[in-house]
């Protein structure tokens, strides 16, 4: 797997793009707008999209972007050239992070809009690559995985929320080998 960071100009504003190109052989789940759901793909793009962004076309858009083929497309105002890599025991995990809205998965009444606060660039995306097959239900409980381990690490650097709206995550593994049957938080590879 490549990683390249490109930079492209719109509506005034140079804005960077990640992309991984996984190639054949791999299978990703994901929450992204293109090509969201599970399913084989071979590459991934995080594309920073100004602040605001308010195209009524955004899987035409993310396609355009793409370098062609099946892949996942995410976006984000965030600064993609900001991310930040982890790796352990053969997992990697890339992540941008901006806080524009920061919300709770489930927001008690009266609990004050996160709208109304002053605006910062925003979403949480985040890329997993698992070096081992999973069945479905596995790929499922890996998200579920990244997902609670975001939220943990939120509030332990003291901010008060799960993510934002607008988070989307992918999790990559290759299509070959024996299928592990779980992904969450206390599994091998969760």
């Amino acid at each position: 797997m490549i990683v390249k960071l490109t930079y492209r100009v719109e509506e005034g504003a140079r804005l960077g793009a990640l992309l991984w190109e996984f190639g054949p052989g791999w299978r990703m789940i994901s929450s992204a707008m293109l090509g969201g759901g599970i399913g084989t793909r071979e590459w991934v793009l995080n594309a920073q999209v100004v602040a605001g962004y308010a195209r009524m076309d955004p899987v035409d858009h993310l396609r355009s972007l793409g370098p062609g083929g099946e892949g996942v497309g995410m976006m984000t105002a965030a600064s993609v050239d900001r991310y930040v890599r982890a790796a352990d025991g053969g997992v990697e995990a890339f992540a941008t992070v901006g806080l524009r809205v920061p919300t709770w998965a489930a927001a008690p009444e009266g609990f004050e809009d996160p709208e109304l606060a002053p605006m910062r660039v925003g979403t949480i995306n985040i890329v997993t690559v698992v070096p081992v097959a999973m069945t479905d239900a596995a790929l499922v409980n890996a998200v579920m995985t990244v997902t609670e381990a975001k939220s943990q690490a939120l509030i332990e650097a003291g901010f008060p929320c799960t993510g934002t709206a607008s988070d989307a995550v992918c999790v990559a593994v290759p299509v070959d080998g024996p299928e592990e049957l779980f992904g969450g938080p206390r599994s091998e590879w969760g």
